[in-house]
């Protein structure tokens, strides 16, 4: 009875009120539904480019790919953003904190913004229609950073984006993971992005290293990058890391000593190897990064951007010494060809500058007062050379120089430039000939030799040293370097075209020509092929790929690839130890012997020097158990002399010299003997005089011989052979 007296009542009110507040309340319910729905319909259009879930899943930013040499060292860095990514526990805490109690003390307790400072921020935007700043939380900024899509534009409409993309965050990651995100994206100026790229940039250590006062300068930073740079800028850098340092005090983070202490201390900044202002092996970094042009399909990577670890063969330690070697000596044959020039009775200049709109005073001035040469007359008055230096148990390209000045020239001389090799060409030759059985002590006639070409034609080759003689054996050919038994070995013993393949089988890429003059180095070559071609004969006849990169990582250490070279027999194990020894006599005797004599070096060691017609090339070859070193010095154009008497025994000795030694010196690598194959070769006394087997009447030597290839004929010059003779009467 109660109840329905109650329904009753109710139902006589509700008929009592007036018509026009009843219309007010479904007036006010239908305004408040379509601004939900509009609200509702707003944030829908508003998110519609925002990132997915699966996305705030994926942290993926752009990263800086190393190039980092065998012992560890960052060479060169590859990036569109120069950022390093680095994990939470690599993160100092003190890092950590500095930001959090400067940017967002409410960090820990609030789910993507601020709601006091947020609200305060939209009044003021809509009364004052200007933004006042500070109401964006780190997660606000970590979701500007990451997703570009959001904007930058001081509107309303960014920021509820941004607001909806940090509560996404929030509910996607831990705090600590925000944190690690937020330090590893932000810019702190100079191209640099994330705490890693700018602990290394600024302080030149890794972010796990960097003091209190220097996280403080890094958080500062963040309000104006380019205004607070510690380079450029000490004194404001000073000034908002000391604001930094009181923040740290008042949350309790720094005590009142320790913000004394920090605050006293200095702005310290360093560049460390490997900065984008130095380039540690430029021609080396060069060299790998066109490689790795090549394969980053097959990889799917995009190499500015994956932040890879690039782990090549390079030695810091000996790419130093091959750099500041090679220029040291450039720089001497500069002068001379200097001086050369400006000797106003010589005519080599005019002849240099025909055809062209300098004229020779106007290049004499030039060089006299050190003014840069014109970027057209570089190939022409330029002393260039490269060195490439490849491990002999591994064929890793252990040191890299191009050429002089990266800057002016980027070309590798080292491994694009094709430059006849002259007689450092001329173990290919001999190769041929002791694996075809011919034995070292095969003679041949030092005599003038003239070879015909159709009726008219005739090439007349000579000697170095002009000189000629009688019978000389191979091993005497080669220590001296003589050109005739070199072409009557191509004539006589061997045909250019088997001398040719012989060079394919060592590794000469380039084209040769099956012609005599084969035999004095006419075919041009590289020296990266010409140093993995030595390197056979202290491996026993075993040819490596010359190889850069070891392996490839990703982000996440993960490894994409490893590097495998190529290798092959080439050669029997028996004639490449009778070419070894045949080179180690060049080194200890012949063309080569400055690098005993002048620079002391005495690590066992063979090699061959190369000088083309005209001294427009010099060469030296040249191997030990550890390093197998092409050096070639020359002018861009090979039209320009490097002038009279300099040969490769002048001018790549010398480098080739210096750089062994201080090699083997700095690394403390002590003197090696070759690997002998006693089961491939044998040993025979031979007499001086005749070069045949002596007899116990003869002055002899012991002789290597490949195997079956010792001579069979005695000494008939030295001594009787005991015959029984018939008396008659």
């Amino acid at each position: 009875m109660h109840e329905e007296r109650k329904k009753n009542n109710m139902k006589r009110l509700k008929n009592n009120l007036p018509a026009t507040f009843r219309t007010r309340i479904y007036y006010s319910l239908g305004i408040m539904g379509v601004f939900i729905l509009f609200m509702v319909i707003g944030i829908l259009y508003l998110s519609k480019d925002l990132p997915s879930l699966e996305e705030l899943e994926q942290f993926d930013p752009d990263l800086v790919t190393q190039i980092i040499s065998h012992d560890g060292k960052v060479i060169k860095e590859l990036y569109t953003t120069k950022r390093e990514l680095v994990k939470s526990n690599q993160i100092p805490s003190h890092l950590k904190k500095a930001l959090v109690v400067t940017e967002d003390q409410q960090f820990y307790s609030h789910w993507g913004m601020n709601i006091f400072r947020t609200g305060l921020n939209v009044v003021l935007l809509v009364v004052t229609r200007e933004n006042h700043g500070g109401a964006s939380s780190l997660t606000q900024q970590l979701a500007r950073s990451l997703y570009k899509r959001i904007g930058f534009s001081q509107t309303m409409s960014r920021k509820v984006r941004e607001l909806i993309t940090a509560v996404q965050i929030e509910h996607t990651y831990t705090k600590q993971e925000i944190l690690t995100m937020y330090l590893n994206t932000v810019y702190f100026g100079h191209g640099t992005y994330g705490v890693q790229s700018a602990s290394r940039k600024y302080f030149g250590k890794s972010v796990e290293h960097i003091s209190i006062d220097e996280a403080a300068i890094l958080v500062g930073m963040l309000r104006s990058p380019q205004t607070y740079s510690p380079i450029n800028h000490p004194d404001r850098a000073k000034r908002v890391r000391n604001v930094v340092l009181n923040n740290m005090y008042r949350e309790g983070v720094l005590s009142a000593v320790d913000r004394n202490y920090y605050k006293s201390l200095d702005v310290v900044t360093v560049n460390e190897i490997g900065d984008e202002d130095t380039d540690f092996a430029p021609h080396f970094s060069e060299f790998i990064r066109r490689k790795l042009e090549r394969i980053d399909e097959e990889l799917d990577v995009n190499l500015y951007r994956d932040g890879l670890k690039i782990h090549t063969t390079l030695d810091t330690r000996l790419q130093s010494i091959a750099y500041s070697t090679l220029m040291e000596e450039l720089e001497k044959q500069q002068q001379d060809f200097n001086a050369r020039m400006l000797d106003t009775n010589n005519s080599e200049l005019d002849s240099i500058l025909v055809n062209m709109l300098f004229t020779a005073d106007s290049v004499r001035l030039m060089i006299r007062d050190s003014i840069p040469i014109a970027a057209e007359l570089r190939q022409y008055l330029i002393v260039q050379g490269a060195l490439i230096a490849l491990d002999v148990e591994t064929g890793q390209i252990k040191a890299m120089v191009g050429g002089r000045n990266y800057e002016e020239s980027q070309w590798n001389r080292a491994t694009q430039t094709k430059r006849q090799p002259g007689s450092s060409f001329k173990p290919f030759l001999y190769t041929a000939a002791i694996d075809n059985n011919y034995p070292v002590t095969t003679t041949l006639l030092n005599q003038p030799v003239v070879i015909r070409y159709g009726d008219s034609l005739e090439w007349r080759p000579k000697n170095y040293d002009l000189s000629i003689g009688g019978p000389t054996t191979l091993r005497e050919a080669i220590r001296r370097s003589l050109n005739l038994i070199a072409v009557r070995i191509i004539q006589e013993l061997i045909e250019p075209k088997v001398v040719r393949s012989y060079a394919r089988r060592l590794g000469i890429t380039s084209p040769i020509a099956a012609v005599d003059a084969l035999a004095l180095g006419v075919s041009a070559v590289y020296p990266i092929e010409m140093a993995a071609a030595y390197a056979v004969f202290p491996r026993l006849g075993i040819w490596i790929e010359p190889t850069s990169i070891i392996s490839i990582q990703d982000r996440y250490d993960s490894i994409l690839k490893v590097y495998t070279p190529e290798q092959k027999e080439v050669l029997g194990r028996g004639s490449s130890y009778v070419m070894l020894s045949m080179l180690q006599t060049v080194q200890d005797h012949g063309t080569g012997q400055g690098a005993r004599n002048i620079y002391h070096f005495r690590a066992p060691a063979g090699g061959k020097t190369g000088t083309t017609q005209g001294f427009t090339d010099a060469w030296y070859v040249g191997f030990t158990t550890r390093l197998s070193v092409a050096v070639w010095v020359g002018m861009d154009s090979p039209s320009v002399s490097l002038g009279q008497r300099k040969s490769g025994s002048a001018v790549a000795v010398p480098i080739w010299s210096k750089f062994m030694k201080a090699s083997y010196d700095s690394l403390g690598w002590a003197s090696e003997d070759f690997n002998i194959p006693e089961e491939a070769i044998e040993y025979a006394e031979i007499c001086t005089e005749s070069h045949k087997r002596a007899t116990k009447y003869c002055t002899s030597f012991r002789e290597v011989f490949k195997l079956g290839t010792i001579p069979v004929d005695e000494c008939d010059i030295h001594g009787v052979k005991h015959e029984e003779r018939t008396i008659e009467f």
